[in-house]
């Protein structure tokens, strides 16, 4: 048999044949094709609204296909709820888990179904725990079924929805965005977990932005575009260049924009000393007007911790800021926002953005004073700004009246620049400003913070993404256990030299290319 012979190819366990879903005049998918086999890690990537998730709550029960057919082992389903997807055997594990956080490891598994003593109708906590303890066992993992969900990690959190999955004799795992919490030791673990599932016959559908992973642990990748399947090849046959060019229909050889050579004009912001116990200590460091500077090092360096010292959010035990040269005292947000300081956070859904309200509201929320009279609101004013920067930062949107809930995190993204655009920024502070966006709208963001730094902003980016920090910032400062390990310039900017500093290892860090 060669290779291209039907008869060699192994068994189709899921099949997903000319499938549409329109909501309203919108068609979110147009006759998709998919399948997934027995015992592989099949990777399900497009830029949002591309209609994966459309298609992963079909398949979970939460939504019916106008069109088009679902087979499972051969049988065609068609399923009315996610409780008639489970009992088939297809489990899905949602970026916003679904477990409750009082309750035992044991008890969140076995959550509705849990083992009990006849006749008297009590749970047996015995066998409770042991079914559970088996389960996370045949996992490799190290996790006591009595521990209280709520006290784990967020990545022993997505571990036990995967047991869940199991115990409910899963074969079809759907996971969306798994990693977007965890560290890189942590995603190591996930995927340890991953490839035993793929060992013991599981088909898992991986749904991410995070392409280096998908072709870390995916056997096969089909792109989606604009509701449509436009491809499905073999992870080794393929390169990142070209299933991004599959996603967004065009290269994106400028992911990165070219930074325009040594602009970077006189300090606008310079932190001396800074101090906050036990997250942070003597963090020094200074930012010129029109350059980028990558905060970076691995996850509990102190990095968040010292933007928000700076913002006002946490107050610093010792340190000084100056901004523009002189100092500056900053006990709040309210006082770092009218001094020209501005703060995106890592969570815009918590931290950054009003989710059901509308984009208008969203967009004037730093600027109230301006878009008010005598303490009114005042509705032209408020649509004329939000409308002049939705299109600006080209936000895809019917209206400036739309719920912010209802747009993409790309879209939601933008919205949350917005906020901060509609004042007179002279520094910004941005923490993770790519997280959980497809790979399109990350050049979008990479190309509009340069533009920002062309006009002269002062921009303090946060990132964990290595590519992301190389190839936005203009210096690199590092961060390890509290403390700035270093700073790399020019042709020192390399992803070995990062890693070497935010781990302590900066006497090692190579001179090579030194400016």
């Amino acid at each position: 048999m060669t290779p291209g012979d039907p008869a060699a190819e192994p068994p189709v366990l899921l099949r997903v044949d000319g499938v549409s879903k329109s909501f309203g005049g919108v068609r979110a998918l147009r006759g998709v094709h998919f399948d997934l086999r027995p015992g592989e890690i099949h990777a399900l990537v497009g830029e949002n609204g591309a209609g994966k998730s459309t298609l992963m709550r079909i398949l979970a029960g939460n939504l019916r296909a106008d069109a088009g057919t679902v087979e499972l082992d051969g049988w065609p389903r068609r399923f009315a709820t996610p409780r008639e997807a489970r009992s088939a055997g297809i489990s899905i594990v949602h970026q916003e888990l679904s477990l409750v956080p009082n309750l035992t490891v044991a008890e969140n598994v076995f959550a509705g179904r849990e083992p009990t003593i006849r006749w008297l109708g009590f749970v047996d906590r015995g066998r409770l725990h042991e079914q559970a303890g088996e389960l996370l066992r045949g996992l490799g993992l190290d996790l006591r079924p009595q521990a209280v969900v709520g006290e784990t990690s967020v990545a022993m959190q997505q571990m036990v929805e995967i047991a869940k999955a199991l115990s409910l004799a899963c074969k079809v795992l759907i996971l969306d965005e798994p990693t977007s919490a965890l560290t890189g030791r942590e995603v190591a673990a996930l995927f340890h977990v991953l490839r035993q599932l793929r060992e013991r016959g599981v088909g898992v559908v991986y749904i991410s932005h995070k392409l280096g992973e998908v072709f870390e642990i995916a056997d096969r990748i089909t792109v989606f575009r604009d509701g449509e399947n436009v491809g499905c090849v073999r992870t080794g046959d393929v390169s990142t260049d070209e299933v991004v060019r599959m996603m967004v229909g065009r290269p994106l050889s400028n992911l990165f924009p070219e930074r325009a050579g040594d602009v970077a004009g006189e300090p606008v912001l310079r932190v001396e000393g800074l101090t906050r116990r036990p997250a942070f200590a003597a963090a020094s460091f200074e930012l010129r007007a029109g350059e980028i500077v990558a905060l970076a090092g691995l996850v509990g360096a102190g990095r968040t911790e010292v933007a928000r010292a700076v913002f006002g959010a946490d107050r610093p035990d010792s340190g000084h800021i100056y901004l523009s040269g002189r100092p500056i005292r900053i006990r709040s947000p309210q006082q770092a926002i009218a001094n020209g300081i501005a703060y995106l956070p890592e969570d815009r859904k918590e931290l950054g953005l009003f989710l059901e309200m509308a984009i208008r509201a969203n967009i004037v929320a730093s600027t109230l004073k301006q878009h008010s009279r005598l303490g009114f609101m005042i509705p032209e004013l408020q649509a004329r700004t939000a409308t002049r920067l939705s299109e600006q930062l080209r936000v895809r949107t019917e209206s400036v009246a739309s719920i912010v809930s209802s747009l993409s995190g790309g879209n939601q993204q933008k919205v949350l620049f917005g906020k901060w655009l509609a004042m007179a920024v002279k520094v910004f502070l941005v923490d993770e400003p790519t997280r959980g966006i497809d790979v399109g709208a990350k050049s979008e963001v990479h190309a509009l913070l340069r533009d920002l730094a062309n006009t002269g902003v002062a921009i303090l980016m946060i990132s964990s993404e290595l590519p992301e920090v190389i190839g936005t910032a203009d210096r690199i400062i590092v961060m390890h256990e509290g403390r700035i390990a270093g700073e790399l310039t020019g042709g020192r900017m390399t992803e070995e030299n990062v890693m070497l500093l935010a781990t302590g290892h900066g006497e090692e860090v190579a001179s090579v290319g030194a400016a």
